[in-house]
């Protein structure tokens, strides 16, 4: 196939450039790249953010020297008007729906299949038409059969295909840190110096504005760098992953998880060598099943169902809102205002995504979503905030994990009930409540946890629908025995949308 391929920005990895006979660029084919100052005008991003984006594009365009024509345009249309003019252009299936519109609406521009994930679409539509309920442990297991991950023969390595209940283990007591060994940390260089020194004069110039804070880039921005941290995580702290992997540490942000989202969601890595690297530490002895598992279902099950429900569920699903859930986001929440917050695990969590632009998977739903679900925020707003404030957050990735997993705005079609809890299931897996204000036992007085008195409230406020729910029904039933429910939902009107 001949023409210019053209590379988006998270589409940064070898694989975006192999030429097969499933559809890649011709070989050697010239490369354009396009940096478009709108998509950061368009919504107020994470400062870390934009800046790994922009220091991984031009990492990328250093690589591929003279093969390369990078293009600082204000859109797209006007990046590749200048690179190429009209002439054959080929680009893989882009990861949103906008892009993939813009680049179908172009005339000179050959759309091929995409890449980055292991299951392709036609495959996941086959398998989904033969299921009455798309739930992801299903697919999982599909997914693991198809490509052979932790298989013995027709058997799940170990003879159980989940090991989540391995893996839901409680921080060690009185512990400040899991102890693991410390990530991959990158060292910053001129390219992002450059950066940095471009959305300084972007903010003084008032076209764009960010959110949170940058600096130093912490999650890779090359491929090399991306190999060493999977490499790092593989050998040093893969053992540690599994048990504590819904755990939450005050004092230790990551503990032992991979930090590879960010990576993957990039292209700057490949999922294939992720979950095989995993699956041959494991063969090989060096870390346990449950760690290993645990690891392959984020990537193998979770990452490749969500890329998947995004494209299966369609463009409708962006507007789902079963709940009603219309309330606007207060600013402090906008602002990542982590010192306006009293209660600590909230605070934490803010403190982190400010400062980082990323939390792990438990503070993400069972705090950061859970308390935006119980006070009714609307679920899109909800869902750009996602996508604006994490280093890794894509349309495809925040739309079906915010508005279907955390929100329960699709009514059920992605999970089969709300997530959603009081204070007691962050005190039992966390060390988060101990020095707070307030007590995670308590619903109503000045000491109440909101997270305690906001689950009652959510499960008044939907008491119809929920009492449906068989997995949510019988909490729904224990309004009943609540004889301070009506001083606590006059509480919780009081409270308003200030920062708890």
């Amino acid at each position: 196939m001949s023409g210019t391929h053209w590379l988006f920005g998270d589409q940064l990895g070898p694989e975006f450039l192999r030429a097969d006979g499933e559809g890649g660029p011709a070989r050697d084919a010239p490369v354009v790249m396009i940096e478009s100052r709108a998509v950061f005008r368009r919504r107020r991003f994470h400062r870390a953010k934009a800046h790994l984006i922009l220091s991984a594009m031009r990492h990328r365009a250093e690589e591929l020297g003279d093969r390369v024509t990078y293009v600082k345009a204000d859109t797209y249309r006007e990046g590749l008007r200048e690179a190429v003019g009209s002439g054959p252009v080929t680009v893989h299936h882009p990861t949103s729906r906008a892009a993939l519109a813009l680049v179908r609406s172009l005339d000179h521009v050959t759309v091929l299949p995409p890449r980055g994930f292991l299951v392709r679409q036609e495959d996941f539509r086959g398998w989904a038409g033969g299921q009455r309920g798309l739930r992801m442990e299903s697919f999982y297991r599909n997914v693991r059969r198809d490509h052979d991950l932790l298989m013995d023969g027709a058997e799940p390595a170990g003879g159980t295909w989940n090991l989540d209940h391995e893996n839901r283990e409680r921080p060690p007591r009185g512990a400040r840190t899991l102890g693991a060994p410390p990530p991959y940390r990158p060292r910053e260089d001129a390219v992002d110096e450059e950066v940095r020194r471009d959305l300084d004069r972007w903010e003084r110039e008032g076209d764009v504005t960010f959110v949170g804070r940058d600096g130093p880039r912490r999650f890779p921005a090359s491929r090399r760098e991306a190999r060493t941290a999977l490499r790092r995580f593989l050998s040093h702290r893969l053992a540690g992953f599994g048990a504590h992997e819904d755990a939450m540490l005050a004092g230790d942000d990551v503990m032992s998880h991979s930090l590879l989202s960010s990576s993957l969601n990039l292209g700057l890595l490949d999922p294939a060598e992720c979950v095989e690297g995993a699956e041959a530490a494991w063969r090989a002895g060096e870390a346990p099943l449950n760690s290993v598992e645990g690891f392959v279902r984020q990537i193998a099950g979770w990452r490749e169902y969500v890329w998947q429900l995004y494209w299966y569920f369609g463009e409708e699903y962006r507007t789902s809102n079963a709940l009603g859930h219309t309330a606007p986001l207060p600013d402090w929440w906008d602002e990542l205002d982590a010192v306006a917050v009293s209660a600590r695990c909230l605070a934490t969590v803010l403190r982190q995504v400010r400062d980082t632009g990323w939390t792990h998977h438990i503070p993400r739903l069972m705090v950061l979503g859970n308390f935006a679900l119980q006070r009714g925020w609307d679920p899109a707003a909800v869902t750009d905030w996602f996508h604006r404030s994490f280093v890794d957050g894509y349309d495809w990735v925040m739309l079906p994990n915010v508005v279907g997993m955390s929100q329960y705005a699709d009514g059920g079609r992605m999970t089969t009930k709300p997530y959603t809890s009081g204070g007691a299931y962050i005190d039992r897996m966390s060390d988060l409540c101990g020095p707070c204000a307030y007590r995670p036992d308590r619903r109503v007085g000045a000491d109440a946890c909101p997270f305690t008195a906001g689950y009652w409230n959510f499960l008044h406020r939907h008491r119809g629908a929920l009492s449906r729910n068989a997995r949510i029904s019988r909490a729904v039933h224990g309004l009943d025995r609540l004889k301070d429910l009506s001083e606590l939902l006059e509480q919780e009107r009081d409270r308003g949308e200030g920062p708890p």
